[in-house]
């Protein structure tokens, strides 16, 4: 650990070298004493205390850029986190601004370049930034002129990176959620909107005391983990809910209930089988692999005197991820709806007609997809399923607390790409949807299904409870530009916190007409600064593979 840490201060002092070097060079004056402060900061941090606002952003660059240069860790390494820098800078921005060393305008460049170097050193595809708002250690709401500083990076910058994740209490005043709503509106894919309520909530019935519940971070995307304290796998694995509804299908059922039950039982020896896959790659890392630098940095492992692969964190939970949830509430709508209620079809002809991907059944297709009930539009009939499938994976999630030392399982309910690579293997299904088509998007309804409106759509997804789910769920949805003009901002802020209320765990939302979207895929050489998000994750539209692309145009968009 020793050895990691002075080679982090050596690091610095390569580039407090560099930069003395160049300042002895330079005939610009100004320039010249840039350069010279900057030498001067470079030898002080991060091997001492940071004693100014610029000494503690850059002390945060060469931390976490040294963390993300892990050869151990490779794939996942480059996604370290930032925290909630409104909560830990403060104190160094307001000395330096009382003092007049400081302005918001200079404060706000520095925090630029900081989302630069994020953005520089994320490969396409992960996702790395930072929360702000929420609440501190003490319960205290944190909303303040560095809240504002680090969600003006988004617009500023215009990349694809930081991740940045704006995490509203009811408390907070509308200034931040309108600002929010402000970037949105220029096309930015982020802030993501969090509700710092619902997460403490879940986290405190996973085992987190109270203070700690509010000092969290999304690890990648939506993935909820306890900062500085956690070796939690997040999306571990994925877990196609389909599968089990289709397995089941190979036979009649006297009743809906029994169906269920089947698919129940499918999905149980799927989660068993999973979890133990899991807990022996766990005990492989424990066996080959050690991380002395990043254990400097996480809770308990000095503590411990023990490795983050060998135990040491404080916390290490699983996070499986749910994958369609939509498309089985639909399916399993369909099927109730179909086959055990107007006794239209057997199992058997339902299965005849999605082993073919529905040739010679279209319009049996179209009514199963267009006249049952959807998810996504405020009918119980559809919504009740959602209740039923999400408390089950709850329940189920809980028998395995024990089955490694300090071990939750912890459910997800969203996708990163794997909507579409799951769905790609993925026959067709009773919700119409044909083969080798993308699964739903996240927890919200499957694309194009929403045809009651955007507060249809929030009734739908917020009927389950959230708050058990913290592993992330993502609720994506698609308004056209015009319903983010200036006097639509109080309706869109009406309906985040309708959604907040409700009990939603996080919302996430594109601001970019189908139409534009279309014309990308046609030039994309003119739009490729076009963001887009994703199932958690956002990525340069131009980017995406062909089905990603038509995915996301797929969506349904709203207007208010």
């Amino acid at each position: 650990m020793q050895d990691c840490l002075w080679s982090i201060v050596r690091f610095a002092r390569r580039y407090a070298a560099c930069a003395a070097l160049l300042a002895e060079n330079e005939t610009d004056g100004e320039r010249r004493e840039e350069l010279l402060e900057l030498a001067r900061i470079c030898s002080r941090v991060p091997e001492h205390p940071a004693e100014s606002f610029w000494e503690a952003v850059q002390s945060v660059h060469f931390v976490t850029y040294c963390l993300s240069m892990d050869p151990e860790r490779y794939f996942a390494s480059r996604q370290f986190q930032l925290g909630h820098p409104d909560k830990y800078l403060l104190s160094y921005y307001q000395k330096d601004l009382d003092a007049g060393k400081i302005t918001s305008d200079q404060a706000q460049v520095l925090l630029d370049c900081l989302g630069i170097q994020i953005n520089n050193r994320v490969p396409s595809g992960l996702s790395s930034g930072y929360m702000v708002g929420g609440r501190d250690r003490n319960g205290k709401l944190v909303a303040n002129e560095l809240t504002l500083l680090c969600m003006n990076v988004i617009a500023d910058i215009r990349l694809v990176y930081p991740s940045v994740g704006l995490c509203y209490t009811k408390e907070m005043p509308d200034l931040y959620l309108k600002r929010a709503c402000e970037i949105l509106a220029k096309g930015c894919s982020h802030p993501a909107i969090f509700n710092e309520d619902i997460i403490s909530q879940g986290l405190q019935i996973y085992g987190l005391p109270e203070n700690e519940s509010h000092d969290y971070i999304h690890s990648t995307c939506v993935e909820i983990t306890p900062a500085a304290s956690s070796s939690v796998w997040v999306a571990s694995p994925y877990i196609n809910l389909m599968e089990p509804l289709l397995d089941s299908m190979d036979r009649e059922y006297d009743c809906m209930e029994d169906m269920w039950e089947e698919s129940k039982r499918r999905l149980d020896r799927r989660i068993g089988r999973e979890l133990a896959a899991q807990v022996e790659y766990r005990k492989a890392r424990e066996e080959r692999s050690m991380v002395p630098l990043l254990s400097c940095f996480v809770n308990d492992c000095l503590e411990r005197g023990k490795d983050i692969e060998q135990g040491g964190a404080r916390y290490g939970w699983i996070m499986p991820s749910f994958v369609g949830l939509a498309n089985l509430v639909d399916s399993l709508t369909v099927v109730e709806t179909l086959v055990f209620g107007e006794k239209r079809y057997s199992i058997a002809e339902i299965r005849k007609m999605l082993e073919c991907d529905f040739q010679g059944y279209e319009k049996e297709r179209l009514e199963m997809l267009h006249k049952v009930p959807k998810y996504g539009n405020d009918d119980d009939r559809a919504d009740k399923w959602s209740i039923a499938i999400t408390d089950y994976i709850v329940a189920e999630c809980r028998k395995y607390t024990d089955a490694y030392e300090d071990m939750n399982f912890v459910p997800s309910a969203f996708c990163w790409i794997m909507h579409t690579v799951l769905g790609e293997g993925t026959g067709a299904t009773p919700d119409g949807r044909l083969a080798g088509c993308p699964l739903g998007d996240g927890s919200g309804a499957a694309q194009g299904r929403e045809t009651k409106g955007p507060t249809a759509s929030i009734l739908s997804s917020t009927k389950w409870s959230h708050k058990e789910f913290i592993g992330g769920v993502a609720v994506n949805m698609k308004f056209s530009r015009n319903s983010f003009e200036k006097d639509s901002y109080a309706t869109v802020m009406a309906m985040i916190k309708a959604y907040m209320m409700r009990g939603g765990f996080e919302i996430q939302i594109n601001v970019v007409d189908a139409d534009m979207l279309l014309e990308a895929r046609k030039n994309p050489e003119q739009y490729e600064d076009l963001l887009v998000r994703i199932g958690g994750y956002s990525d340069y539209f131009v980017r995406l593979s062909d089905k990603m692309q038509q995915e996301v145009i797929l969506r349904t968009e709203h207007a208010l």
